[in-house]
């Protein structure tokens, strides 16, 4: 199975510091919707997996997530694509939780929800707390330089094998082209 996962906020569309917290509030990053569109066309289950401590917080309930979510699945309709699942922390930071990233929470649930190893399967995230998350749980980290991504890059500290490109778009572009080299000497992206 091919598999792909993403961030939300600052990777699909715009981050707050005051939270998105409305549909009206989310708003796609230039090139996002036409990247998972992409990835999509080409056999990829794409899975969100995000860190929503507004929940935890009081600052909006589960409808206004679903309909933040609901809004994406909208906007990839016209491109036949959609998002395959989302794997959500709704907690306080408080909490302490184990799917609060950097913890590898919701990794581990992404794993044995599609029963699968994580070699070869790329997370894609804007903070290092996605990427260390990813990274715990076996998954190849690869960092966007959207959000808080050039902050991310410029503090360091990436795990190994972390993957950097300017926007999700880029990363679409460059794992579409390694699946056409594959195709033609016979091997798989997971190889």
């Amino acid at each position: 199975m091919k598999l792909i996962i993403l961030d939300r906020d600052g990777v699909i569309n715009h981050e707050s510091t005051e939270f998105v917290k409305s549909a009206e509030e989310w708003v796609a990053l230039p090139g996002s919707i036409e990247a998972i569109a992409k990835l999509f066309h080409a056999g990829y289950k794409v899975v969100v997996a995000t860190n929503q401590s507004g929940l935890g917080r009081g600052l909006f309930d589960i409808h206004a997530l679903h309909a933040m979510h609901k809004k994406l699945q909208l906007e990839l309709q016209p491109l036949g694509a959609n998002i395959d699942a989302f794997f959500i922390c709704p907690h306080h930071p408080d909490e302490d939780c184990d799917c609060r990233k950097p913890k590898p929470g919701l990794f581990n649930e992404i794993k044995r929800r599609y029963g699968i190893e994580p070699h070869g399967i790329y997370a894609v995230g804007d903070s290092l707390r996605d990427l260390q998350a990813s990274s715990a749980a076996g998954f190849t980290p690869w960092l966007v330089l959207t959000g808080n991504g050039e902050k991310t890059l410029t503090k360091g500290g990436l795990p190994p094998h972390t993957r950097v490109s300017h926007s999700l778009m880029d990363v679409a572009e460059i794992l579409t082209k390694e699946l056409s080299s594959n195709k033609e000497t016979g091997t798989s992206i997971n190889d």
